[in-house]
């Protein structure tokens, strides 16, 4: 296995580090309710994709007390 002939600093290290995160997930707007949602998907609010009714959205009941 092959091995460093010389160590690495915790700054150079680091550095070749910087492009490994995550990015941030597209939001497109909703044209039906105009909620935020990730591009591509059903719209978890109302349900739509692309102007067409695609999942029926159960409404939840309040908490009973």
């Amino acid at each position: 296995m092959a091995l460093p002939k010389r160590r690495h600093s915790k700054s150079r290290r680091d550095k070749s580090r910087t492009h490994q995160k995550l990015s941030n997930p597209s939001l497109s707007v909703c044209s039906q309710c105009g909620q935020q949602k990730l591009t591509h998907r059903v719209c978890p609010y109302c349900g739509y994709y692309k102007g067409r009714k695609v999942v029926e959205i159960k409404v939840k009941e309040a908490e009973k007390k």
